[in-house]
């Protein structure tokens, strides 16, 4: 066990988050130079909320939170679903037993903010119960949604349940491409529709985009519409084989993926939103190395890399606990374990955090480990360990310089 775990002491304080908050977003914009940091920061009651309990950034947002799949129950049928929602599971937690669960949540110090994610949360029928017994709690809740089940009124709905933020997945800004991938015409149309109701209803707005094969040409045309959308945050997520996508030819080429880091610094300058490659914890040194500057002390205070267990737990509909959505390994059960006794000395969670302990090779001796960490979940995908190294690895660890660019690759 790490005694520099993040967790080891419980900490909530206010005023220190916020003031880390908005240094993560000046570093990160003086990294990108980014144009649109004053602008962002204008729309701080909206976009500072949805960041509630910040340690940083890291390759899934902001840490630290639980991310709660409160179904597999879903009214589409996207190819790159990780849980290849559907039917709603088995087993599922009751609205009792998830009423004493956000209680549990409410109990940890540095869990301010919670997700509920799905499948489609949309399709739960006490989500609204849910969303206004965490916000009692004093949580700031995020809906991850495919947004097509919300209208005027069930964004205004959400809104009084305690909603301030909902992610939209949009695969596509063309409508066709979307509903091809998302297995329903119409439905990109039907997210428009949700993603304009929710910022009339006052949510702050986040865009999740999965970059694979079938869609990567489009990345700059989502940053486009979210540009034109005025979206606080992007999740450009990098597809982890999994659920549905697990043995289809999805995934990015390391080529590809490298391309891909370097469009997302260079657009990040001109787009109104924060630009977060998720599954991709590369993202961090290669801002650093563009700015031809090793990690500093503040890199490594700010920025965190892959959050799998260190900032970031992953609640499934039966109440295992993972530390990723892309690492299924428990490290127990809410119905058996409080969450807070799995969060804090459940082994998996412990080995994730000691970063020296993390990989086996050279993730565990990169200069970047604290920075970055390697895609734990990308490891278990290609090995079944999620301690081996990231085989999207594309730093050049033998340079102070910069990390590899697509043609050394």
């Amino acid at each position: 066990m790490s005694s520099l775990s993040p967790v080891a002491k419980p900490f909530y304080n206010p005023p220190t988050l916020l003031a880390r908050q908005a240094l993560s977003a000046l570093y990160f914009a003086t990294l990108t130079r980014w144009r649109y940091l004053p602008h962002w920061l204008f729309k701080a009651k909206k976009t500072l909320p949805t960041a509630a309990g910040a340690t940083g950034m890291g390759c899934i947002g902001f840490p630290t939170h639980p991310v709660w799949e409160v179904t597999t129950g879903c009214n589409l049928r996207c190819c790159h679903c990780h849980v290849s929602a559907g039917k709603p599971s088995e087993n599922e937690l009751s609205t009792e037993e998830a009423r004493r669960l956000i209680a549990d949540i409410a109990s940890i110090p540095e869990f301010r903010m919670l997700v509920f994610t799905g499948g489609e949360p949309m399709v739960r029928r006490d989500i609204f119960e849910l969303a206004e017994c965490a916000s009692a709690h004093g949580l700031t809740i995020c809906l991850a949604t495919n947004a097509t089940l919300i209208t005027p009124a069930v964004a205004q709905r959400l809104k009084r349940a305690g909603v301030v933020d909902i992610a939209v997945g949009l695969d596509a800004a063309n409508a066709s491409l979307h509903d091809h991938i998302r297995g329903m015409p119409g439905c990109f149309d039907l997210a428009m529709r949700g993603i304009e109701a929710s910022r009339e209803a006052g949510l702050a707005i986040q865009i999740n985009f999965t970059a694979m094969k079938s869609n990567l040409a489009e990345v700059p045309a989502i940053l486009d519409l979210a540009h034109r959308l005025d979206a606080d945050i992007v999740l450009l997520y990098n597809l982890v084989p999994a659920g549905r996508s697990e043995g289809v030819d999805l995934e990015l080429s390391p080529t590809e993926y490298a391309g891909l880091l370097e469009l997302v610094a260079k657009r990040q300058r001109s787009c109104r939103s924060i630009i977060e490659p998720t599954c991709s914890p590369q993202y961090w040194p290669h801002l650093l190395g563009r700015n031809r500057h090793g990690p500093t002390w503040l890199a490594e205070k700010l920025f965190h890399g892959c959050v799998a267990g260190i900032g970031l737990c992953y609640i499934k509909p039966d109440g295992e606990v993972w530390p990723c959505p892309f690492i299924p390994v428990s490290g127990g059960n809410v119905r058996q374990i409080p969450l807070s006794q799995i969060w804090r000395q459940a082994e998996v969670f412990q080995e994730l955090r000691d970063r020296k302990h993390t990989s086996k090779g050279k993730c565990r001796d990169c200069r970047y480990n604290h920075v970055c960490g390697g895609c734990r979940g990308r490891a278990y995908a290609h090995f079944g360990d999620y301690m081996a190294d990231d085989p999207f690895c594309l730093l050049d660890q033998t340079t102070s310089a910069q990390p590899l660019t697509t043609k050394d690759l």
